[in-house]
């Protein structure tokens, strides 16, 4: 397996073909949008340049891991040599069908079908394609070049051939794979969302302020980051597609977003991708400012 086929080049797609590639990987990041590629391009060669500063890196591994790398809008010629597609698109249900329903018919027989998603059922992504045994859940965690953990998750039919190869691949790529079931939120966000949710929860009904919450979960429980800061980091859209999605499939009340959540998102203050969330990011500096939504 060398051909790495990445499908969309944001955040996380970008990311992922900058860990294949440094492994000597060759990868093709597919994307619609040629600006999008121009800025992937430049994020990964940001995020080179910042492992050369940490000496973690040479100039030469740089720039090999960028020859390795494939910048293209063409989805068939993207795919057609693909021994492995990591689909990395938004976390839409009926985006990734799409894109599954298509890359069943261009990509060769033997190619092992993966998506990124946090919360996406693998049984039905796989449900649509002729190969549902080949159908796998590769769940790299943000930011993907330093975060270690791969949720590595079978669908109702993924083969154990399948399996095996995805944790030995996540481990050549100096990942460490955890095997999980299929089943909504899997292990990460079935844990993370609702603990960001009962956050959000204590925020809207007037239990403490943002700072406070944040410093209670960061010096109490020894978290790098607070919740609602994480939220802003993941994107409060994010968060709400996958709690919509443990929701509609546990059917459990505890899983339902908080009002507040749903307001913010409609306003579209929906963290660091839009500027503001719980914190403000417009000011130009790297220090947390509690948005004036939210000050005392």
């Amino acid at each position: 397996m060398k051909n790495i086929s990445v499908i969309g080049s944001g955040t996380m797609g970008n990311g992922i073909a900058h860990v294949f590639a440094q492994s000597n990987y060759s990868v093709n990041l597919v994307d619609i949008n040629e600006k999008a590629l121009e800025k992937a391009k430049a994020t990964i060669t940001k995020n080179l340049d910042r492992q050369i500063k940490k000496e973690l890196i040479d100039e030469d591994a740089k720039n090999s891991t960028l020859s390795n790398i494939t910048f293209t809008t063409s989805m068939e010629e993207g795919v057609k040599n693909a021994d492995l597609v990591v689909e990395a698109a938004t976390e839409n249900v009926d985006i990734k069908l799409d894109i599954f329903r298509e890359l069943d018919k261009i990509t060769p027989d033997n190619c092992i079908l993966s998506t990124n998603t946090s919360s996406i059922s693998i049984t039905k992504i796989g449900s649509v394609t002729e190969r549902p045994d080949k159908v796998i859940g590769m769940h790299f965690m943000n930011p993907v070049p330093v975060m270690k953990l791969v949720e590595v998750i079978r669908g109702y039919a993924t083969s154990d051939e399948v399996t095996n190869t995805i944790m030995k691949l996540s481990e050549d790529v100096s990942k460490v794979p955890v095997e999980v079931n299929d089943y909504p939120g899997f292990v990460a966000n079935r844990i993370l969302m609702p603990m960001i949710n009962e956050a959000i929860y204590s925020l809207f009904e007037g239990v403490a302020g943002v700072e406070e919450i944040d410093t209670v979960m960061k010096l109490g429980m020894a978290h790098p980051m607070g919740p609602l800061q994480l939220a802003d980091f993941i994107g409060l859209d994010v968060c709400l597609s996958i709690l919509r999605v443990l929701h509609d499939g546990l059917g459990n009340p505890k899983y339902a977003p908080c009002p507040l959540l749903i307001n913010m998102v409609q306003a579209g203050k929906l963290g660091v991708k839009s500027g503001e969330g719980f914190y403000s990011y417009s000011h130009g500096t790297k220090d947390l400012v509690v948005s004036d939504n939210f000050k005392k």
